[in-house]
C-alpha cells in the first residue's frame, strides 16, 4: 500500500498544488535535518521572502495577497526569530535582536495597514545584511571545523 501520484491523481490537485506538496515536504525535511544555526537561517530568509511577497502584493494591488504575506512575516519574526532568543544568557547581543525584531515587527503591521512599500523595504534592508552575516557565521564555522579536523 504505497501511495502514488498518477496522472489521474495529478489532476484532482492540479499542478499547482503538487509542486506546493512537493516544496512543502521538502521544507519539513530540511527543517528536521537542519541545525539551530541553519533554522535561524531559513526563519530570516522565509522572512525576507514573505517582505518580496508582500512588496510585489502592493505593487500589484493584490491587497489579499499583501495581508496574507505580512502577517507570515510577522509571525516568522514574532514567533520564530524573536522567540528563539535566550535573553538571559544572550547578553546585549540577544537584547538588541529582540529590539531590532519587535521594530520589524512595528513596520511590518505599519505596512500592512498603509500599504507602505517603504516600511517593507525598510524591513528588508534591516533583515537582509542579518541573514547575510547569520549565512557567513555559518560558513566560516563549517570551514574552521573541516581545517581543524585534517
Amino acid at each position: 500500500m504505497y501511495a502514488t501520484i498518477t496522472a489521474s491523481s495529478a489532476n484532482v490537485f492540479g499542478p499547482r498544488s503538487s509542486g506546493n506538496m512537493y516544496r512543502q515536504i521538502g521544507l519539513e525535511t530540511g527543517v528536521s535535518g537542519a541545525s539551530p544555526h541553519q533554522l535561524i537561517g531559513m526563519l530570516l530568509n522565509g522572512a525576507l521572502e514573505a517582505i518580496a511577497q508582500a512588496r510585489g502584493a502592493i505593487k500589484a494591488k493584490q491587497i489579499e495577497a499583501k495581508c496574507k504575506a505580512i502577517s507570515k512575516a510577522v509571525s516568522i519574526v514574532d514567533e520564530g526569530l524573536k522567540a528563539s532568543l535566550d535573553l538571559k544568557t544572550g547578553g546585549e547581543l540577544a537584547a538588541n535582536l529582540n529590539d531590532l525584531y519587535a521594530y520589524v515587527t512595528t513596520r511590518l503591521t505599519q505596512a500592512n495597514l498603509h500599504s507602505d512599500d517603504a516600511a517593507l523595504e525598510e524591513c528588508a534592508n534591516l533583515l537582509g545584511p542579518l541573514r547575510d552575516a547569520w549565512s557567513s557565521i555559518g560558513s566560516g564555522n563549517a570551514e574552521q571545523a573541516r581545517t581543524t579536523h585534517l
